[in-house]
């Protein structure tokens, strides 16, 4: 086989939510948006309302409406975009719960599809999406007599846990949401993290559920085998692909190995980047090509038919810091050329 193999622990990923879900003492969401961070959200959906999972929030109608073919009725589906313009027939039709992130979306949403459940996001600083203080002032009387089901908002800076914003943000939802009786969403895995202050009446985990930073003690959900196309020997002095980037300063043995940045590992990882196998730390050299990346496999005495970029030795967010980026954008770039293998 020529296309690398990304393989999909569904029981790691399970796991992953149950670990999350006892750190707090109030029910647990998921996050599934961007096709389930690229691991296919049908998949994921599925495997974490098996789980227990009751409530899952998505970045789009159209996702939601994809999300409900394959889990089913019964969970509740969240859409962060809110109502945006189109969308009242998917809302109806798969019976999403639209968080309502202003006025017009608010007006929006009554005219379309009156008595039709809905959330409303609050901006407490982040400054991307919800209703600002003084939007939410203006109109809460008016959207709470609506009855919504939930009132959200999300933390900027919760993977650092000491960032001030953490406090100020927490601060603000409270006095935002002060004497109201709607259940309250403030925590994303980092939010859990936390601690109970942050929790409220529902989390919503996303990253953490992949097994991503900030949520350290995950269990490693993706695995990535990359085949060895051919293997040669370099002598000292020759170099090793596109712009002469690496030059071989000893006998080089070299793979090179069938996947690159069109299948998401990022070209700006170059050099940085090393593969494993039978507990060897194995150097990526010169640059990452569209297709192929090429390998230091010296210390092999026999190359095998694969090399694994991903797994529990090395995980999306040591791929990620290689980059330059943070593990959500390895995720959700993992390409379809892959083979994809889900265990559950």
């Amino acid at each position: 086989m020529s296309n690398a193999t990304l393989t999909i622990d569904l029981n790691a990923l399970a796991a992953n939510w149950r670990a999350l879900d006892r750190m707090t003492d109030v029910p647990t969401g998921a996050v599934v948006k961007a096709d389930g961070y690229g691991l296919d959200a049908g998949r994921v959906g599925r495997a974490l309302a098996d789980a227990g999972a009751r409530h899952f929030f998505v970045a789009a109608a159209e996702e939601g409406a994809i999300l409900r073919r394959a889990i089913g009725e019964g969970p509740e589906i969240s859409v962060f975009s809110g109502h945006m313009a189109g969308d009242a027939e998917i809302i109806r039709s798969a019976r999403l719960t639209p968080l309502i992130n202003s006025v017009d979306q608010l007006l929006l949403h009554v005219e379309m599809l009156a008595g039709h459940r809905f959330g409303i996001q609050l901006d407490s600083g982040m400054n991307r999406l919800g209703m600002e203080p003084s939007e939410w002032a203006a109109v809460r009387a008016i959207a709470l007599a609506q009855e919504p089901t939930l009132i959200m908002s999300h933390l900027a800076c919760a993977d650092t846990p000491d960032h001030p914003m953490n406090a100020q943000q927490l601060a603000t939802f409270r006095d935002m949401t002060e004497g109201v009786d709607v259940p309250r969403s403030l925590a994303a895995t980092g939010g859990i993290l936390l601690g109970p202050d942050y929790h409220f009446d529902l989390t919503r985990p996303g990253v953490g559920l992949y097994g991503g930073l900030p949520f350290a003690q995950a269990t490693p959900v993706v695995s990535l085998d990359v085949p060895v196309i051919q293997v040669r020997d370099v002598a000292v002095g020759e170099t090793v692909g596109y712009a002469n980037a690496f030059v071989a300063k000893t006998p080089t043995k070299v793979a090179t190995v069938a996947a690159g940045y069109a299948d998401g590992l990022i070209r700006a990882m170059g050099g940085q980047a090393s593969f494993r196998h039978a507990g060897q730390t194995l150097p990526a050299l010169g640059r990452v090509s569209m297709d192929m990346i090429t390998v230091d496999v010296t210390a092999l005495e026999d190359v095998p038919d694969h090399l694994q970029l991903i797994g529990p030795e090395q995980t999306v967010d040591q791929v990620a810091e290689w980059a330059g980026t943070i593990g959500y954008e390895i995720l959700t770039s993992l390409g379809g050329r892959y083979a994809r293998v889900y265990l559950s």
